[in-house]
Parts: C-alpha cells; sequence; structure tokens
C-alpha cells in the first residue's frame, strides 16, 4: 500500500524558535519523577529485585542472616544491596542485638505501581 506524502519546503526560522510543538507534556512533576527514578534504578539490579521480592513475600521481617544464603555473594555484598534499597525507601531495618532485620516499607512501590498501571 503506498502512501502519498505531501513535503513543505524547508523554511528557516528564527534563531531560538522551536521546529515544532509538542505532541505532550509530561504528566509528571519533576519532584516526583526524580523519586520515582531512585526506586527505579535501585530496583534495576536482579538481586536487589529478588530481595524486594522475598521481603515482600514475608510477613514479618527478615533478618539479613536469612537472606545472605539466596544469592552467590557474601553478605557483605547483600548488606550492600539492602542499603542501597534503604537509600530509595523501599526498605526499612530495625536492629536487634547485632542483627538488622528488614521488610519492605508499604507505601514505597505505590507511587511507581500506579503510574505503570496507567
Amino acid at each position: 500500500m503506498a502512501v502519498d506524502l505531501e513535503l513543505a519546503p524547508k523554511q528557516k526560522r528564527p534563531a531560538g524558535e522551536p521546529c515544532c510543538k509538542p505532541v505532550a507534556y509530561p504528566e509528571v512533576e519533576r519532584q516526583v519523577a526524580e523519586r520515582m527514578a531512585a526506586v527505579a534504578k535501585a530496583l534495576a539490579d536482579p538481586i536487589r529485585l529478588q530481595l524486594v521480592d522475598v521481603l515482600r513475600k514475608h510477613a514479618g521481617k527478615v533478618c539479613v542472616c536469612e537472606l545472605t544464603p539466596l544469592f552467590d555473594v557474601g553478605q557483605p555484598t547483600v548488606s550492600h544491596h539492602l542499603k542501597v534499597l534503604r537509600s530509595a525507601g523501599i526498605v526499612d531495618s530495625e536492629r536487634q542485638g547485632l542483627w538488622a532485620y528488614y521488610y519492605v516499607r508499604p507505601e514505597a512501590l505505590k507511587e511507581l505501581s500506579r503510574w505503570l498501571g496507567s
């Protein structure tokens, strides 16, 4: 199926004038976009994504010593990934003696999830 296109002659536009009108504008405000990007960036690692998956499915708080055997990395690496998730506001923790117990913050993923679903 052939489509006939009518091409307009090229015209010089004044400096600083846009070449065309935008076809759409962002609906997400910059501050919200930055917050969602931080969450998405934190989840962009397979181990971190799996950590969130385990923590979401677990009813209570999970000790880092219970998480380490699930991965082919050492405890310091698992702790690093959990720190990144905490910095992004996805998980939180409580210390009990020598151990830290982690859990997913229920509201942490709602904003990103709502936006992805719309």
